[in-house]
Formats: structure tokens, sequence, C-alpha cells
């Protein structure tokens, strides 16, 4: 696969988890970022979240999904801004624009698809937002949405409030939708020549994934099929978090062979009955299962009890923290890693799949503004010229 040329005005979480999967694959990722305004710290606010782990615009949960990238600033409210991000595309013969503002200021900021096909006709073009282009002036955050679209909802204890999720998964899913678009789009363009628009929906792409709730309302579903369920399954019992001697298990029972073979077992063979025998059964003694279980395997530990369970091939495992994660033998080869200033090595996420010639190594985040003399001077400005458009506020420099 070639290298491609990403042009990305990022910020936050989403569109900078999908340009790292592009960085990842050895492609050039320059991410824009917007000039100082008033008393605000300059470009994305994320640069500013976390520990100060390198220095004050490199902050911890800024590093991760910013890796391999290079920075420039752009004041694209200014008129000159506007014609060096034009500049740069057919300059740099950039294949990829993207951008995660609300779709309100796509024209005034003159980076909608229009405006920006027009300057390179084979330019594929993608926009994350909380709800599209339909919806121009509602911002998106990860949270908000999770509890929008029903996630809250379904998420923690029944008998509690709705909890959100641990992880950012609408901010994740919604770049992963763009990555996977701008890879069909790329196809697309491969046998037309011609480039495409790409819209994700952060509402939407977290919609997608309620396939195992949104049906079941046209089913005749009860209301506790469609809300939190703790740590249990709502459809396959027994699968749930039980108690141990020393900590926790999760337990997974997804057919009724692997039913039989858990009360095979000589220390689980009492929670068995004829009821029990089917899913179907189980699921009218549900409660009472959990219970079953819970007062065998608390007298046990997560070891014997795992030992039993793996050699029943029944899925369990102790549920693990994330340093313990991180040193699963399973992922240690896996890992991608950076390197700070110092040289010290960071040890992050591996990606999602491997990939024959991905980069593992990446390089560490640059401070803000900092390729962008390099980048424009690439693109042909001199010199005096880049000098000139950081006095008028047209651009920043480090």
């Amino acid at each position: 696969m070639r290298s491609r040329t990403v042009l990305s005005l990022e910020q936050a979480l989403s569109l900078p988890s999908a340009t790292l999967r592009f960085a990842q694959l050895g492609w050039r990722v320059i991410r824009v970022e917007a000039t100082k305004a008033d008393s605000a710290l300059p470009g994305d606010p994320n640069r500013y979240i976390g520990s100060r782990i390198a220095d004050e615009d490199r902050r911890s949960y800024f590093v991760a999904p910013n890796v391999g990238k290079e920075a420039i600033a752009l004041n694209l409210k200014h008129a000159g801004g506007r014609e060096v991000l034009k500049r740069l595309i057919t300059a740099l013969n950039v294949d990829i624009f993207c951008c995660n503002t609300v779709p309100a200021r796509y024209k005034p900021l003159g980076i909608d698809y229009e405006t920006l096909s027009a300057v390179k006709p084979d330019l594929i073009w993608g926009g994350i937002s909380a709800m599209g282009p339909d919806h121009p002036d509602v911002p998106g955050y990860d949270p908000v949405i999770q509890a929008m679209c029903g996630y809250m909802e379904v998420t923690g204890d029944p008998k509690g409030v709705p909890t959100q999720m641990g992880l950012p998964v609408i901010d994740l899913k919604a770049g992963d939708e763009l990555f996977a678009n701008v890879m069909m789009a790329l196809l697309e363009r491969n046998e037309t020549g011609r480039g495409t628009a790409i819209h994700v929906s952060m509402l939407q792409a977290a919609a997608s994934w309620l396939i195992t709730v949104l049906p079941l309302i046209d089913f005749g579903c009860e209301d506790n099929e469609i809300t939190r369920a703790g740590n249990e399954h709502r459809k396959f019992i027994p699968t749930n978090v039980y108690p141990a001697a020393d900590g926790f298990v999760y337990m997974a029972i997804g057919s009724d062979v692997q039913w039989r073979r858990l009360t095979a077992i000589e220390t689980f063979a009492p929670v068995a009955n004829a009821v029990r025998a089917t899913n179907e059964g189980r699921h009218q003694e549900r409660e009472a299962i959990h219970r079953d279980i819970a007062a065998i395997t608390v007298r046990r530990t997560v070891d014997d009890i795992l030992a039993d369970l793996r050699a029943a091939t029944i899925p369990a495992t102790r549920i693990f923290d994330i340093r313990q994660v991180r040193d699963l033998p399973q992922l240690q080869a896996k890992l991608t890693r950076t390197a700070m200033p110092g040289g010290e090595v960071v040890c992050m996420q591996p990606m999602a799949v491997d990939v024959a010639g991905a980069v593992s190594e990446l390089r560490f985040p640059p401070n803000y503004a900092a390729d962008t003399s390099g980048v424009l001077a690439e693109a042909g400005y001199t010199a005096a010229e880049i000098d000139a458009m950081s006095r008028q506020g047209i651009i920043a420099l480090p």
C-alpha cells in the first residue's frame, strides 16, 4: 500500500484517533490547529489535559492519539489562511482532508467539500460531527452522545443510575467509521478517479451499535430487556461476574453444551436441574442460578476456579486492571511505542489488527505549530513570506 498524505483540522479525540490509524500505516499526517484566540491556550484543547509529561502543550491525554504526526497552525478565519490551506492541498498533493468541527463552520472556514474539491477534484473529504450536516450547530461530546443514544441507559447496575461507559467509545467508534469510509473512498477513487465527501454522525454511528437492543422494541420486549443489567448478559445465562475467595471471576456460558460441561464439573454439579438444561429454562431461574454459582465460587480461589473452567473449555477469566492488561504476554509484542524527548519509552495501545508494513514505533507528538515553517516551505513559501504571514496572524510559529 503506497503512502498517502492526510491534512486534518483536528482536535479532541474522535478525529485524532482516526488519523492515528493512518499514521500507523506509515502515511503522512499533518494536523492543522487554530492560531491563538484571545486569552485561550493555542491549538487543540486536549494538548493541556492530563499530567505534564513533556512540556506545557504535550500532556498525558494528548500523546497517544497524536504520535507520528506533524503539526501546523493556520488562522482559517483569515482569508490568507484559507488560501494557504488550498495551496497546501495542491502543493503537497493531499489525498485526504478531514475535520471535526461543527458543520456550520465548514463554509466560513473554507473547509467545506465544495470549496476544497474545486481545488483538487480527487480529494477525499471526511468530517466528524455530533449529528451530521443536517444538524450543523450541535457540538459533539462523547458522554453527551452516550446519554442521548441509550448507552448510559443500558450500562450499570439495574438498581442504580444510568452510567457512562469507562472508555470514550463513541469518539473511537466515530474515528473508526471515518477510517473505514476513507478506505472505501480510496478504493472507489482508484476506479473512478473521483473524490468524495464522507459525513460521520457520532449519534448515528453510536446507534448502529444498538443491534442487540433496539430491534427488540418491535418484538414486544419486556422493559428489563433494554435497560441496565449490571455484569449479566441479558440473553446468555449464566454469564456474569462471580466472587472468589481472593477476587472475582467472569464466566460466560454461551450455549446449552457449555452449560452441560459446567455442571459436569463436580463442584458445579449442584447448580443443575431439569429446568436449567436449556437457556430458556435458565432465564426463568436466572437470579437463583447466579446465587447458586456465587455460593460455590466464593469458597474457592480464582486460580482453582479457572483451572476447572479451562479444562472444560468454558470461557472465563480473572478481571484484570489496566496495568495487568499491559503486561499480558499475548499483547506484549503488539504494543505500539513512542519515545519522550528525554528518551524514555512509552508503551501505548496495540493496533486493532496486524498489518504488514505498519509502524509500531511512532515519533512523539510535536509541539504546537512545530512544523508550520517546514510544511509551508515545502509548499513553496519563502522564509520572508512565512515571516510576513506570522506577523499578519495568518499562521502561527512555535
